[in-house]
């Protein structure tokens, strides 16, 4: 699969893509709009060329308030990421070229205010799906956000991936509807913050079309 090649699928108006894409970027400006006054952390896993948070920050009133920082693993994506974000004047964005997998990326992050793990889900194993969601809790701060995503297909692992969250103190605030052609949601952080466990591995990457092959 090539990742930079599928982005251009978010170019077409009407298609499942680019309706996920607004009602994540919605999302997030939920989440920041309602994030308490002062800076604010943001982490992106596998952000792709970032057009969710960075389209977002684009015109938001915090804009200057947030810092971010964006890992992905495709260097096309990271410089288009890297070029939005010098083009809307956005200083406290950094962009990596890495693996978005390894926990070590998000060092001097933690714990974010808000997490976007947007486009992983769908690419992962269950297992992953889980032991991602378990590791939540050291990237995200006592009161913050996860927005994340998953296609519907059948079977439909929504649900799971709720119940997931649910059981790592994460309160749904936010879920797509089932008929609408692709799952976002938004869950807040009600626990307590573990600190950071070095050395570890999220997940490993896939691909959708392989676990479908599968």
């Amino acid at each position: 699969m090539d990742w930079n090649i599928w982005h251009e699928k978010y170019d077409v108006a009407d298609s499942w893509m680019a309706r996920r894409l607004r009602c994540v970027q919605s999302q997030i400006r939920t989440a920041l709009d309602g994030a308490p006054t002062g800076p604010l952390k943001v982490i992106s896993l596998c952000a792709g060329d970032g057009r969710d948070l960075l389209y977002v920050l684009s015109d938001h009133p915090r804009r200057h308030e947030v810092r971010a920082r964006l890992v992905e693993l495709d260097a096309r994506n990271t410089a288009a990421a890297s070029e939005t974000a010098c083009q809307a004047g956005l200083d406290q964005i950094e962009v990596v070229t890495g693996d978005a997998s390894l926990i070590d990326q998000y060092q001097d992050m933690t714990p974010a205010d808000l997490v976007l793990v947007c486009g992983v889900f769908g690419n992962i194993t269950d297992s992953d799906i889980e032991h991602t969601i378990g590791a939540c809790n050291q990237l995200c701060k006592t009161g913050g956000t996860v927005i994340w995503t998953r296609n519907r297909a059948t079977p439909d692992r929504v649900p799971m991936i709720c119940d997931w969250f649910g059981g790592q103190d994460f309160e749904l605030q936010w879920l797509s509807e089932p008929g609408v052609g692709y799952g976002v949601g938004v869950h807040r952080f009600t626990g307590t913050h573990q600190p950071l466990r070095t050395g570890t591995r999220l997940f490993e990457f896939v691909g959708y079309d392989v676990l479908r092959q599968e």
